[in-house]
């Protein structure tokens, strides 16, 4: 399998929530690859990564980042592909992170989901590439269909719920 998706982390410690991403785009079918680069620390190595990805396939790049939150920005400096970045709540609650991604100079624009929205970033990764893919798309709306379903269950199961001045 080649992957579509790329999951980029600055390092592991960012897994626990970029975990969430990859769940997300396992349950959808979707192969992706899982890497840890660093703007600051592996430079070369992003770069090079960075280059080669279309050539290998790689359709939408999913780029975590905390604090100084680099490495979404200088992937995307170095690609067409589409970056999704995923602020990391690594110090003032994240917030660093989100205002260092979503404001990109002019021409080098990355996606933004919320802090640690890791999921969110995946579902818009199959979003994009379900755009030319049927079956794809009727993943997704499957995947969207049980979110309602959930929503109805909870419902149900509120309604069983007993107290003296619940009125429902």
């Amino acid at each position: 399998m080649q992957p579509l998706v790329s999951i980029i982390m600055g390092s592991t410690s960012d897994l626990p929530v970029m975990e969430k991403a990859a769940k997300m785009l396992d349950e959808m079918e979707i192969p992706f690859e899982m890497l840890a680069l660093s703007a600051h620390r592996t430079p070369a190595e992003v770069e090079a990564f960075a280059h080669g990805a279309k050539a290998r396939g790689v359709r939408v790049i999913i780029a975590a980042a905390g604090m100084a939150a680099h490495l979404c920005g200088v992937i995307a400096s170095m690609t067409s592909i589409p970056v999704i970045g995923v602020p990391i709540n690594a110090s003032l609650d994240g917030m660093d992170a989100l205002l260092a991604i979503v404001q990109m100079p002019p021409g080098i624009p990355v996606a933004t989901v919320g802090i640690n929205a890791a999921q969110n970033a995946a579902l818009l990764a199959v979003q994009m590439m379900a755009t030319g893919d049927e079956a794809l798309y009727a993943r997704l709306e499957a995947y969207k269909g049980s979110l309602k379903e959930k929503v109805v269950k909870a419902n149900r199961d509120l309604a069983e719920l007993k107290y003296n001045f619940k009125t429902n």
